[in-house]
């Protein structure tokens, strides 16, 4: 019977494969899968190092095992010899195949010794061989059976060794697949990640099933951070970086010297190359390099994409693999079960190997797919990983330069731009459109920064409408893009329609013969349906095509920006010197050569003017009595931008880090200005004077204060940006020149400085920062119904209701078409009636229309709606964050804030739609789907039911996992924005203590961080997808099977429309979970902007009860037991104060630090509310009115001047409510008439972000300019002279006492001599008044003022008069 290898065996109702091919292809194909690879697995035994894991019991059935198969082959061959002995010639086969086995087996006992050196235990190969011997030996077995059932065993001991040696295989496979599991179940979570990503295992069968592990570690409770897998080493930022920093520098050569022959080139084109516009080539060069920054001019181009495709190239290059393994596949599947069920006379056997193959082509197909997608997504977050590290790096070393051309809201924005890429093709909503969100982004970063300015002076109305503007612009566009996307998508829906369409017509057309049958028609179809996906994903895939540009552009001009040049920098034994060197910087002299010096760091140290303290736990020194106040010592936790510290103390803080630093040269921009005199005195003596620890350093300080001049030994004198004369001070007294007429001017007022401003948060704990919420569980229902009430209940159920139609149209044509076929049946042998022939076509073209129609109709509502939607949420959150009370910003960090209005906006302006949208119509399709399988054969019901069951329990399992680590990339996020933020506006520390290294380690750990969480997701993804894509692959086998098992009761038509749906549903299904999940976790965008429209609001802005006109109109303030907490769980910081302020008195405020000076202000303007009494301001209860009512009718120049981005009008008069003589005026008498008249754009002048392109001194002269348009009959000054040199500190003085002569004036002094000529001095201490009399009276009186004073060197009131 070996011999008779031919088609007979196959021609029959009962066929069956020769047993010569059994025992010969089936046994060497899983055998020689196995010698090839086997012995690759034996090496970790030869080169380990690793010890022996110890023996367990998984290992020792493992051996018994294979030692028990062993044994079953001897045996065979044993039996082979003695048949042979009695017969005599017996098939060679029978001899070769045990003794193959018998050192297989013996290999395999090799293996699992050898895999005790490595983890994980379990060997892929093995896994591999096993799965295929058992596959392989299927055929076999059934024949085997079927034999038995037919007549006696012939052979009764190869039937039973057969039988056990297929059991053992069976067991021992079942083992592998269990102890893989167990073996991450005893195992942390830092070791699953190195099992998941395990380079020993050629499968992915092990980090699916670890996945498992996670997925179910999940769903039992929410995942934390610390669950999640650890990043493979080459997975991790700095790897990632390191070879794209490698290939971004050729690139960039490269494309450099392309850029520089294209500028030679048009050099050449436009005339002489030495002499271009009559200025010499060293000059255009100049200029060149400046404007080598503007898009229109050049910057090198193109290098981004070739970097990354350089990086990334294996990654990406597998992904096309098996994408096309997948694509090639798809064109199998639907002509195979046609073509059984349109051949009457084929065998049943036939249908159900059809069946079966059609299973396992759905199951390679999947495989391969989520092998690509993985991929993909893994490349996904490569690419953002090495870009974010390099645009950090980059804002690290950027020069002055580039760093002018993007403010930190830009930088931000190209820090953001490559973030939504790993949720795939998402839709974003054209060019313009970024350029729109660009600019909200960076007033709201503005706001939020300066959101105390806003409230104080109550201009949050102005802002609101600024945003609220642009808003309305972008929300516009989007609408516009919106309708356009509709338009498209109803285009390539129609698409299909109208290919099978004219497909058909033409086909039944242009011969009256040609009819149209089962097997072409949906063959046809399932071909169109395959066409469907791609068709529909063109206009994403566009779109985001445009974005990327875009975006790419904006990082290649980033990235190619100048750096600092450090060329320019000797170190010499002289500790510093300036030769010939011009500095430009918008700015007064000071701060140029200041900015000069520290952008080139040697060795040296900086304390800045506006001291800037790191968001970290401070170790601070000199300090002690500050550390005696703060909560927890040296450990309290220093909020953004040093919140919960006073002016002085951050200063003290700046000067200390710089002594730890232990440079050779200090630069030290005024450090002494926020501090009062005697700490000044102190600081001086004990660190920067003669005598101080610094003393064999080299210190330059920039001062306005004279007193510590007589100290130094060397004095430059700047004037106009210019050196105006230096030497010692003794020589420069001699000099006669202008420092001597200054120090004669200014002389007599000695820095008579006082107490520097409150510590407010005196805080009960050592945290300032709250950890941010990550809620967790399921996502409340609440949230959809919130979004779908902001779309308007009305439209959500008309744009359901076109969903509806669309499918109920494309079930109807699909039922048609299978009424169509089946003419072909009816027709058999008879001419095709023309009129029905133009009926089926006309009726099917009318349906296929339809369906798009109503598609049309859903989605331009939809658009409509969530537009709604997205302007109702937004509006919401923007009024209800300008209306909470100032604690929410001390203790919420900047960067939380703006992630809500950036990335949770963004994802409820374009997300959330495409979500709900792809969500109705998978949901919609599916029902249409299953309804038409029923309907071919009904029996199929009864599977939908355990099927049902299985998805759904899949689905829950899953979304836990993947709506808690979506959550936890969200939470990851936010340091990574807040630490960039806080790196660019500390730039010029980091550089100056070189510290740029330490930074860009910090942003290596955040950001593997966040890499962790959004890997894990892509994991669990893939997880999920290979079982619901099992599910699919079961609905395509169980009805091909009740296709064939019905075969006679049923036409090829609908058996045709059965099984092509299935095919269809596989996908369908999958996209489905994949939409819920992504409505879940994208929903969760709505509840993170919903926390923030819930926060407390503060009282409200304007009440009935509206002050009198022209109220107050005497200014006088009564204080009656007032008090007041900056938190309901915190001390008080006034204790009950009572005092009456009269009409225009002048009250100078002073007290030591902690006093409660500052709180005093807060309490005027109602930033903190009373705990107790009440404050009366001409004979109204301020507590009784609106803020607006309050703040509007007060002024207050503050101590940090701050500005906003726009012109300088627009700084001075938000509200457009004063005329241009007014703004002009009060220029005039703030001292910067002369300079603003000297500007091109005049009043129209652009400030920068901050205000950076003015000077410290100039921006208080704003403010000032501010309270004098303002002219209210209270002025607060909150130590406003503290960062001003003493000539305009003059002349602020000399303004507020002849402009706000007939005013209330209440001084927060700084320098006692601001105040010595005040009515009325208060003395705080400990949040109560001390003392409270004239500046006379208390100097007579020996208390806390006197001591001050002497501390200041002031002895009467008389010597500060001006």
């Amino acid at each position: 019977s070996l011999e008779r290898c031919n088609d007979s065996y196959l021609a029959r109702p009962d066929a069956d494969l020769p047993v010569c091919f059994q025992q010969t292809v089936l046994v060497w194909v899983p055998l020689g899968f196995f010698w090839i690879l086997a012995p690759w697995q034996l090496l970790p035994m030869c080169k380990s190092k690793a010890k022996k894991s110890s023996l367990t019991i998984l290992y020792i059935i493992k051996q018994v095992l294979t030692a028990l198969l062993v044994l079953a082959a001897v045996a065979e061959l044993a039996l082979t010899s003695v048949d042979d002995a009695e017969q005599g010639g017996v098939p060679a086969v029978l001899y070769t195949n045990p003794s193959l086995y018998i050192a297989t087996w013996m290999m395999v006992l090799l293996i699992h010794e050898a895999r005790r050196f490595c983890l994980p235990r379990d060997s892929g190969v093995l896994f591999c061989f096993l799965t295929l011997s058992l596959l392989c030996g299927i055929l076999p077995f059934q024949s085997l059976v079927r034999k038995a059932l037919q007549e006696p065993i012939s052979d009764l001991p190869r039937f039973i060794l057969f039988f056990i040696s297929y059991g053992l295989q069976l067991l021992l496979f079942l083992r592998h697949h269990i102890g893989c599991n167990l073996c991450s179940l005893s195992l942390g979570p830092g070791w699953v990640g190195r099992l998941i990503c395990s380079k020993e295992s050629p499968t992915n069968y092990h980090g699916m099933s670890l996945s498992h592990r996670m997925v179910y570690k999940g769903y039992r409770k929410p995942l934390e951070i610390e669950d999640v897998w650890e990043l493979k080493d080459k997975d991790k930022t700095k790897a990632l970086y390191t070879a794209f920093e490698k290939n971004m520098k050729t690139e960039m050569k490269k494309a450099r010297t392309k850029l520089e022959k294209r500028e030679r080139k048009r050099r050449r084109r436009e005339g002489d190359p030495d002499h271009v516009n009559g200025m010499s080539k060293a000059q255009s060069q100049d200029i060149l390099v400046q404007e080598g920054l503007r898009p229109s001019q050049g910057y090198p181009r193109g290098w981004l994409l070739n970097t990354l495709a350089k990086t990334f190239k294996q990654n990406l290059l597998l992904a096309v693999a098996f994408k096309v393994v997948h694509d090639a596949l798809v064109f199998v599947s639907p002509s195979l079960l046609i073509a059984f069920v349109s051949d009457e006379d084929s065998f049943a056997w036939q249908g159900y190997l059809y069946a079966i193959l059609l299973f396992l082509t759905a199951l390679v197909q999947s495989i391969c797919l989520q092998q690509h997608f993985s991929l993909c997504f893994q490349l996904g977050i490569n690419v953002r990983a090495s870009l974010i590290a390099a645009i950090y790096k980059k804002s690290l070393t950027m020069s002055g330069a580039t760093r002018k051309e993007s403010t930190v809201g830009e930088t931000g924005e190209s820090h953001v731009s490559w973030m939504p890429r790993e949720l795939g093709p998402s839709v974003l909503a054209g060019i313009k459109n970024m350029k729109n969100k660009d600019e909200r982004m960076k007033i709201m970063t503005e706001i939020l920064n300066g959101i105390k300015i806003l409230k104080l002076f109550a201009w949050e109305p102005s802002f609101e409408k600024r945003v609220t503007d642009i808003r309305a612009r972008e929300l516009k566009n989007l609408v516009n893009f919106g309708y356009l996307q509709s338009v498209s998508v109803f285009v390539f829906t129609c698409a299909p329609s109208l290919v099978s369409l004219a497909s058909f017509g033409v086909y039944v057309l242009v011969d009256e013969n040609n009819i149209l049958d089962a097997q072409k028609a949906f063959t046809a179809i399932s071909l169109f349906n395959v066409l469907r996906f791609p068709l529909a994903m063109l206009p994403m895939v566009i779109s985001s095509m445009v974005q990327t540009n875009v975006s790419t552009v904006r990082l290649e001009r980033y990235l190619s920006g100048g750096d600092l040049d450090t060329s320019a920098i000797h170190q010499n034994h002289i500790a510093g010197s300036f030769s010939e060197a011009t500095f430009a910087w918008e700015q007064d002299g000071n701060a140029a050569i200041r900015e000069a010096i520290t952008s080139h760091s040697g060795s040296l140290a900086y304390v800045p003017q506006q001291a800037w303290i790191q968001n970290q736990v401070i170790k601070a020194c000199a300090l002690l009595p500050d550390l005696k106040l703060l909560p927890a010592g040296d450990q309290t936790e220093i909020g953004e931008k040093g919140i919960n510290l006073s002016g002085g103390q951050k200063q003290r803080v700046s000067l200390a880090r710089a002594v730890y630093s232990d440079a050779d040269i200090y630069i030290l921009d005024d450090p002494l200005s926020a501090v009062d005199a005697h700490v000044a005195k102190y600081l001086f003596e004990q660190v920067l004077g003669p005598k101080g620890l610094l003393q064999k350093k080299t210190r330059i300080l920039v001062t306005h204060s004279i007193s510590f001049l007589p100290e130094v030994d060397n004095i430059v004198v700047l004037a106009g940006g210019a050196v105006s004369e230096h030497g010692s001070y003794n020589t420069l007294l001699a000099n006669k020149g202008a420092f001597s007429q200054f120090l004669n001017l200014y002389g007599n007022q000695e820095e008579d400085v006082s107490e520097e401003k409150t510590s407010p948060k005196k805080l009960k704990g050592q945290k300032l920062i709250e950890k941010e919420t990550v809620e967790t569980g399921r996502v409340k229902f609440s949230m959809y119904v919130r979004y779908l009430r902001a779309v308007g209940w009305c439209l959500s159920f008309w744009i359901v209701m076109g969903y509806v139609g669309q499918n109920v149209a494309y079930v109807g044509s699909n039922l048609w078409l299978s009424d169509w076929t089946d003419d072909s049946v009816r027709y058999l042998n008879q001419t095709y009636p023309t009129h029905l022939r133009d009926l089926r076509i006309g009726v099917y073209g009318a349906l296929g229309v339809a369906q798009a129609v109503f598609l049309l109709f859903a989605t331009m509502l939809s658009v409509w709606g969530s537009m709604q939607a997205s302007r109702i949420m937004h509006q919401q959150l923007l009024s209800n964050i300008l209306r909470v009370p100032m604690s929410f910003f001390d203790t919420t960090p900047i960067g939380r804030i703006v992630n809500r209005f950036a990335k949770d906006i963004f994802t409820v302006d374009e997300t959330i739609p495409m979500s709900f949208r792809s969500w109705l119509s998978c949901f919609m399709g599916i029902i249409s789907t299953l309804v038409v399988i029923c309907l071919a054969t009904p029996f199929f019901a009864i599977v939908i039911v355990p099927l049902g069951i299985f998805y759904y329990f899949v689905l829950r399992f899953y979304i836990s996992t993947s709506r808690q680590l979506r959550r936890l990339d969200s939470v990851t996020r936010s340091p990574i924005y807040s630490h960039f933020g806080e790196t660019v506006s500390g730039l010029s520390v980091i550089r100056a203590y070189g510290h740029q290294e330490r930074f860009l380690k910090h942003n290596e750990i955040i950001m593997d961080i966040n890499q962790k969480s959004v890997y894990s997701w892509i994991i669990s993804n893939r997880w999920l997808a290979i079982r619901l894509e099992f599910v699919g692959s079961l609905v395509v086998f169980f009805s091909a099977l009740l296709a064939v098992i019905a075969k006679s009761t049923l036409e090829g038509g609908i058996v045709g429309l059965s099984v092509s749906s299935a095919l269809n549903v596989t996908q369908t299904l999958n996209w489905l979970v994949r939409t819920s999940s992504e409505l879940e976790t994208n929903i969760v965008a709505v509840e993170r902007v919903h926390e923030y429209m819930k926060v407390k609001n503060e009282a409200p802005w304007v009440t009935k009860n509206r002050p009198p006109r022209g109220w107050p109109s005497r200014g006088e303030i009564q204080f009656i037991d007032y008090k007041v907490r900056y938190r309901p769980e915190l001390d008080l910081v006034l204790q009950g104060i009572t005092c009456n302020i009269g009409s225009t008195e002048k009250i100078g405020v002073v007290g030591r630090t902690g006093a409660g000076k500052s709180s005093l202000t807060n309490c005027l303007f109602r930033v903190l509310e009373a705990a107790g009494g009440k404050i009366i301001i001409d004979d109204v209860d301020i507590a009784t009115i609106g803020l607006h009512d309050l703040r509007n009718n007060l002024t207050i120049i503050p101590q940090d001047p701050v500005l906003f981005t726009g012109t300088l009008r627009m700084n001075l008069d938000p509200f457009d409510q004063y005329s241009d003589e007014e703004v002009w005026k009060a220029l005039e008498l703030a001292h910067l008439k002369t300079y603003v008249q000297g500007l091109p754009e005049g009043l129209l002048h652009l400030v920068s972000e901050g205000g950076e392109n003015l000077s410290v001194g100039q921006r208080q002269l704003v403010c000032l300019a501010r309270a004098l348009l303002r002219k209210a009959k209270i002025l607060i000054l909150d130590e406003a002279t503290a960062a001003v040199d003493l000539e305009t500190d003059n002349l602020i003085q000399t303004t507020i006492r002849s402009e706000f002569a007939d005013c209330t004036v209440l001084t927060i002094a700084h320098r006692l001599h601001t105040i010595m000529d005040s009515n009325r001095v208060m003395v705080l201490h400990a949040g109560q008044i001390v003392e409270f009399d004239s500046p006379e009276e208390l100097l007579k009186k020996q208390g806390v003022f006197s001591g001050m004073a002497k501390d200041a060197g002031i002895t009467s009131a008389e010597s500060t008069a001006l």
